[in-house]
């Protein structure tokens, strides 16, 4: 099984290219713009994918997390891609990841405290 650290830093990774497409943009912009939202609900797929390989028990001592609704929006956004609503998307990209992002820090701070977090924030 791959390293859960991995999948931990995989969903930094995706938050931060998130806050790169992002950059510069109003919600009008993203909604006029067909390229970034694709690229926002990719990295969004990847962040609920690299969730649901996170192991039981590290979700169960996190229960603060919305794993369940990470996961879940992710199944939707592949499996019901043609009822995807772009403003809640906007919402989740903008809002939802941040949230998530410190929470995932967190993580990576308390089980791994060896992991080198400063080239994950940028």
């Amino acid at each position: 099984m791959r390293d859960e650290r991995l999948y931990l830093q995989d969903i930094i990774e995706a938050i931060n290219s998130i806050e790169s497409f992002l950059a510069n943009l109003g919600e009008e912009d993203f909604a006029a713009n067909n390229l970034v939202q694709s690229a926002v609900l990719y990295k969004l797929s990847i962040i609920g994918e690299a969730s649901s390989r996170i192991s039981a028990e590290l979700r169960e001592r996190y229960p603060h997390v919305a794993w369940k609704e990470i996961i879940g929006f992710r199944n939707f956004a592949v499996h019901a891609y043609f009822a995807i609503n772009q403003p809640i998307v906007w919402t989740t990209a903008t809002e939802d990841t941040a949230v998530l992002k410190e929470q995932i820090l967190q993580i990576l701070r308390n089980e791994f405290p060896d992991f080198d977090l400063r080239a994950e924030t940028k």
